[in-house]
């Protein structure tokens, strides 16, 4: 058994395609909703956030072999978890991640930490959107809201969780974007537009996490991009294809 550490749609068609290979798969995902799109595809799937103890667990009782660590790219937490269970085990342990993002234009400045982000966005001030989710938004909260020239838009899953975060740090329900995603970069310019953006805040996720309809759709109108890094984790060997996954999965004979 293979069990597929997932959540993001790359992730899930990586399951589906490890699945049609022949091999017996099971998905650990976050959310209900990502629970429901593994449900969809007929996917086993285990939903909740896993310790690194509930991970070893968890591969003990479904007799997993091999461990594929597909989380996004800054679930930091997620991957270490993962790679400590795994040794723990001594299963083998594979990462697959979404190629960089990679622009050299001037609008573009990468940071290394939300701090960084959010410090540079109170120095430019302006309508600043963040679409970096609603896990930091409290970092950008407490150095762009008591600002009296900045606006700071929270774009942000719909869930009630996340409405109720931004009502207890004082974020206006004018100021919050609660949409899902995927984005285009039609939609990402008309939302720029519709709240006269002129600074987002985004994060490396790659091409799949759709920073690119982002930053493109930015480019075109002229407003400058904070990115914030990926974090610097030890994988070991990093595999950007299925391809490439496939290949390791049949020379490891799991």
């Amino acid at each position: 058994m293979i069990l597929v550490l997932a959540g993001t749609s790359d992730a899930r068609e990586l399951a589906l395609e490890i699945r049609e290979h022949g091999y017996d798969v099971i998905t650990s995902v976050v959310t209900e909703n990502a629970g429901l799109a593994m449900k969809e595809n007929g996917l086993r799937f285990l939903i909740g956030r896993l310790t690194a103890e509930q991970m070893v667990q968890v591969i003990t009782e479904n007799d997993i072999s091999l461990l594929i660590d597909a989380t996004h790219p800054f679930a930091e937490e997620a991957s270490k978890n993962a790679m400590l269970a795994s040794s723990q085990l001594e299963i083998p342990y594979i990462r697959y991640e979404r190629l960089s993002y990679t622009d050299t234009t001037k609008l573009i400045t990468e940071v290394s930490t939300y701090e960084e982000a959010a410090a540079l966005a109170a120095e430019r001030r302006g309508v600043v959107m963040l679409t970096t989710g609603s896990k930091t938004v409290h970092i950008f909260a407490k150095a762009l809201l008591p600002l009296e020239d900045v606006r700071m838009l929270a774009r942000m899953l719909p869930r009630k969780d996340n409405m109720e975060k931004c009502e207890q740090l004082g974020i206006e329900q004018k100021n919050i974007i609660a949409i899902q995603g995927p984005f285009s970069k039609e939609l990402n310019k008309a939302l720029y537009e519709q709240y006269k953006v002129t600074t987002v805040i985004t994060k490396e996720s790659g091409k799949v996490g759709s920073v690119d309809e982002k930053v493109e759709a930015a480019k075109e109108l002229g407003i400058p991009v904070i990115m914030i890094a990926r974090p610097n984790i030890n994988y070991g060997a990093v595999f950007h294809t299925f391809t490439d996954v496939i290949h390791m999965i049949k020379n490891l004979e799991v």
